[in-house]
């Protein structure tokens, strides 16, 4: 329910699912709403579209565990592998690269996850009144979500991440081949063992959820203007507005929620963060009738499998590059391989591809703070691949800092001066 009408403005930088989600937060706190982005929500060209759909409460485990510095080379070597890295871009990915394994260290490890779990552990109860209100609670799916092992002894060597999981209250149940079977008979024989978290959730179409969550903001007077967001415009130290191609927009306060590209606006205001473009790519098949229920997670090959409204989407590879360069569709045709060894039989025609920049942190975890210098400022930007999931909390988060009140978790993890 709106609150009575505030006379601040707010402009949010950015429609993907963090956007909407901040401007329907605040738009119940009474603020006048400004989102400005030149996609339309939900549209191909964002990040949040070509979303796995995941949405677990229980996501706890970083990208950088430890053993992975062994591991990302051969990675890298591996034509077929699930990270790419263009040569012309290593001197602008290194510098991450390194921050990046500098994570794995056990000790910061459990740190992060306590940071993951802190934002993902309300995702549903934070998107179920929002998909009610909007009219679309068929785009939240209580389902569980499986990790799919070729070796049958494969849930032994995740025994870290198993623990770290049930330490911070997440269900985990053990399947052996069978059980697989029992769950999952769509997915092949090749895959012997499981983890199954059963508390999970999944939405089979992210582009619509983003789409409807937009229309609700509007409903409620928050208006959307389809411009490029150039610079914020300071006046006497203090931001008092967003420069577009169109002119400017005044604002009271400004929310810097655009994903890969945050990064230019949040040094106006002082603040440095690392971060990148994580290249992701997914395949839609559309004529893929597999029967596949829940999210299913290739262990070892690193990849997800996905039931959609339209078909079977496998996504998961990533690749560092500029967000300017072209797509290497190679990425995507490697997920077409990878559904042929997963759903032998299945119809692999019709095959649609994407590419999107998935905004990444060397620590897996964003970036949600007031700006030290400027308190009209709010970030909300860098949750990697984990936008969807945590899209609903970080709007309540920000209409929270917006209105000067506590918030609902503790967001120490969250703020810029980690890095």
């Amino acid at each position: 329910m709106t609150q009575s009408r505030r006379s601040e403005k707010v402009i949010v930088i950015g429609a993907g699912i963090i956007g909407v989600c901040a401007a329907n937060a605040l738009a119940d706190e009474g603020f006048a709403v400004e989102v400005v982005d030149p996609l339309d929500p939900g549209s191909p060209g964002q990040c949040s579209y070509g979303n796995a759909g995941g949405l677990s409460p229980g996501s706890c485990i970083p990208n950088a565990m430890p053993g992975i510095a062994a591991q990302v080379p051969g990675m890298l070597l591996d034509p077929e592998g699930p990270i790419g890295l263009r040569l012309l871009d290593l001197p602008h990915a290194l510098p991450w690269l390194l921050r990046f394994l500098a994570n794995s260290r056990l000790s910061r490890v459990k740190r992060i996850s306590d940071g993951m779990i802190a934002l993902n552990r309300l995702t549903l109860a934070c998107y179920e009144p929002l998909v009610k209100e909007a009219g679309c609670e068929d785009l939240i799916l209580h389902r569980g979500q499986l990790f799919a092992y070729e070796n049958p002894k494969g849930p032994e060597g995740s025994a870290l991440s198993i623990a770290m999981r049930r330490e911070r209250g997440v269900r985990v149940e053990i399947l052996d081949a069978r059980q697989m079977r029992e769950l999952e008979p769509a997915i092949s024989p090749a895959y012997r063992a499981g983890v199954f978290l059963p508390e999970q959730g999944q939405c089979p179409n992210p582009g619509r959820l983003v789409s409807a969550i937009a229309r609700l903001a509007s409903g409620k007077g928050a208006v959307f203007t389809r411009q490029s967001a150039r610079a914020l415009v300071l006046e006497r130290g203090r931001v008092a507005g967003v420069a577009t191609e169109a002119g400017v927009i005044p604002a009271d306060k400004v929310v810097i929620a655009a994903g890969a590209f945050s990064a230019p606006f949040a040094r106006q205001v002082g603040v440095r963060v690392p971060l990148i473009s994580e290249r992701g790519y997914h395949i839609m098949l559309p004529n893929a009738d597999t029967g596949l229920k829940v999210n299913v997670n290739a262990a070892e090959r690193k990849f997800v499998a996905a039931p959609m409204e339209g078909g079977l989407r496998l996504s998961g590879t990533v690749e560092f590059a500029r967000p300017e360069a072209a797509p290497n569709w190679r990425r995507a045709d490697i997920l077409l391989s990878q559904a042929r060894h997963m759903f032998p039989g299945a119809d692999l025609g019709g095959m649609e591809r994407w590419m999107g920049n998935r905004p990444g942190t060397p620590d897996s975890i964003p970036v949600i703070e007031v700006t030290p210098r400027h308190d009209n400022v709010i970030l909300a930007f860098g949750h990697g691949h984990q936008g969807l999931m945590g899209g609903s909390v970080t709007g309540r988060l920000v209409a929270e800092l917006a209105a000067g009140r506590p918030t609902s978790i503790d967001i120490s993890h969250f703020r810029s001066s980690r890095f």
